[in-house]
């Protein structure tokens, strides 16, 4: 029997503010003589990968927390001070290996004979030096326990793993719900696109690319299904909003399985699923940069698919801006809730998606026009963004004081914005450091609602600026009662009441104040905010919250979402046991505890952008760009 201990430094702290080290680990002399004989860990980013299986630097889940045998008495730890990025075995030694891992200490045992006896206890490390070296300074916690997973992320893992569902043996995504005691599950059975991508980082960030691999293959077959509603089929490259594997029968002894897609005829107000298309997307990287395979976007009908999505989003129409015109319903918020026109979040998730297929798309003849057509929306995107969207005290008082009714390509309030439509509550809710990007903009409407999901991706793909991505961090800790409360995170705030809500939500009574959509609290928004804290070098800020979802999420049985103005109560009509609640959960874990897999899933400024405009290749007097006189405003560090 043999096995393989990788040694790590658990931290809480983003990478810019610790310091790493590198850890050599010696099991004693006691471990089996042929450890030496296994020496075929690969590089955890090489596209190498046998069998689309990886080892990953960031596995940290175990599945027995008390697996250290007998035999392994003691582990002797020596400092160094020299970083890599590699995980490489010295086998010169027939009694023993050393692992040189990267970023800390953990001990993991990879067990490669499965009737091995693990013990009851936890081997404790015996910590022989503490180096200090110049401002660096290398610590382990003398006597101190490996950590161990909670008993709610025990229960969640267990909770995720039940969800799987298998395609002809092959596991292909994760149910929306699973709750035993929901007799009508209407299509919380089935795996949607935007439900499955915190599942995805989940399993990806333990170490198993195989059901990512499945899914992005499978879902992309399903985009060239012919669509139809009511004898008319939208644009090629439409993704499905969710999917259900069926059995059907072939003849009277024979059964085949098949994928039955729903790309929002079934959908409650038929909606088609705008965001699908470009989770798939950002999905489609995130799976290359954790594990290293990418072969699958180098594919022929992997590019396909995303040419077509990128001409579905880049298709020529009415619009004046560069923003994604969409319809109510199109997104996370999948019902009438006055979302119509240029909702943030699905401008952010645009954005990012055309960040990604810059970055995947094979540069030739044929795809060069669409690299440079995304380059452009690009840049008129990100500036659009960053111009019209942002709200603090200032601009606040800026629009306060707007005249309208301006003709005039010189015009101040281009959008002719009515003064009177900011909502008295906003004057003494914004506080002095913080501000936001509006849930929506169009002509004389603006939509002051804060919309988690769309301002948090905004700092994840730098959409915002720097120095906004920090406003909207510093109103979320000001307002933290409001945003977080009971339970993270508001969906949106604040709630619409009254009239608002009988006009602008039809009464619908799913959307009540406080409820659901309507400004109801969502645990799996929980990895989005961790993922945008990390990236600001404030991790603190998303532990508080993950502190206080892990005090309810388990005892509650993982609900959907949470009600009342500070999310006290289970929602309503909440299923339990929801998947991407459980996976949320997991994944801000996980992405906390291995902040160098956090910094490959998030985007940095790009300069380049700020000099890119389309205006500057036409050749027109009456064109006057907005960009060169602003862009001595756009905030960059």
């Amino acid at each position: 029997m043999s096995a393989i201990c990788l040694i790590r430094k658990f931290s809480m702290k983003s990478p810019s503010r610790f310091h790493r080290s590198l850890l050599f680990s010696t099991f004693s002399k006691e471990s089996p003589p042929d450890l030496a004989r296994n020496a075929s860990i690969r590089r955890p980013y090489s596209s190498s990968i046998s069998g689309q299986r990886f080892v990953s630097p960031s596995i940290w889940r175990f599945t027995q927390p008390n697996w250290i045998s007998e035999k392994t008495r003691s582990i002797s730890v020596f400092s160094i001070r020299d970083f890599s990025t590699s995980i490489e075995t010295i086998a010169t030694d027939k009694s023993f290996e050393r692992i040189q891992v990267q970023s800390g200490l953990i001990v993991e045992k990879i067990h490669r004979n499965e009737e091995e006896t693990l013990d009851e206890s936890v081997s404790k490390i015996d910590v022989k030096e503490i180096e200090k070296s110049g401002d660096e300074i290398v610590e382990t916690i003398i006597g101190g326990k490996v950590r161990e997973e909670s008993e709610a992320e025990k229960e969640a893992w267990r909770i995720l793993e039940n969800a799987v569902v298998r395609y002809c043996g092959s596991p292909v995504g994760t149910v929306a719900a699973n709750d035993p005691g929901d007799k009508l599950p209407l299509n919380y059975d089935q795996v949607f696109i935007r439900d499955f991508v915190p599942s995805a980082l989940a399993f990806l960030l333990k170490g198993d690319g195989d059901i990512v691999r499945n899914f992005l293959l499978h879902t992309l077959q399903l985009q060239s299904w012919e669509k139809t509603v009511d004898c008319y089929s939208p644009g090629q490259g439409l993704m499905p909003a969710s999917f259900k594997v069926r059995t059907v029968a072939l003849d009277e002894n024979t059964t085949e399985e098949v994928l039955d897609p729903d790309f929002g005829e079934s959908a409650i107000g038929r909606v088609a699923p705008v965001d699908s298309g470009l989770w798939w997307i950002i999905l489609l990287r995130a799976y290359g940069k954790i594990t290293g395979d990418f072969s699958l976007q180098e594919r022929i009908d992997v590019q396909t698919g995303i040419k077509l999505i990128m001409n579905l989003c880049l298709a020529d129409g009415f619009d004046m801006f560069p923003t994604l015109l969409v319809t109510d319903g199109s997104c996370m918020i999948d019902r009438r809730m006055g979302i119509h026109g240029h909702p943030l979040e699905i401008q952010s998730l645009f954005y990012s998606a055309l960040r990604c297929s810059r970055e995947m798309l094979s540069v030739n003849d044929r795809s060069k026009d669409l690299v440079r057509a995304i380059n452009n929306r690009l840049s008129a995107l990100s500036f659009h963004i960053r111009e019209y969207y942002w709200v603090d005290i200032k601009k606040i008082n800026e629009i306060y004081r707007y005249k309208t009714e301006e003709y005039s390509t010189d015009a101040t309030n281009k959008f002719n914005i009515y003064p009177e439509q900011i909502p008295p509550w906003l004057m003494d809710w914004i506080p002095e450091q913080g501000g936001y990007l509006l849930g929506n903009l169009q002509p004389a409407h603006m939509d002051f609602r804060f919309f988690s999901l769309g301002n948090f991706w905004s700092i994840v793909s730098s959409l915002g600026t720097p120095k906004q991505n920090e406003a909207i961090l510093n109103l979320v800790e000001a307002k933290w009662d409001d945003i977080i409360g009971n339970m993270p995170l508001k969906i949106c705030y604040p709630a619409l009441e009254y009239d608002d809500w009988r006009i602008i939500t039809g009464s619908d009574p799913k959307n009540t104040p406080w409820s659901y959509h309507n400004s109801g609290s969502w645990p799996t928004l929980l990895w989005q905010f961790t993922l945008a804290c990390m990236k600001m070098g404030r991790p603190e800020l998303a532990e508080k919250a993950l502190a206080l979802a892990e005090k309810r999420l388990m005892a509650d049985r993982w609900p959907e979402y949470y009600d009342t103005r500070s999310g006290k109560f289970i929602g309503k009509q909440s299923r339990l046991y929801q998947t991407w609640t459980v996976a949320g959960f997991l994944t801000s874990k996980l992405l906390l505890a291995n902040p160098e897999m956090a910094s490959l899933l998030f985007w940095e400024e790009d300069y380049e952008l700020l000099d890119i405009c389309a205006c500057g290749l036409r050749k027109s007097d009456r064109k006057k760009c907005s960009r060169v006189a602003a862009k001595t405003q756009i905030l960059v560090r």
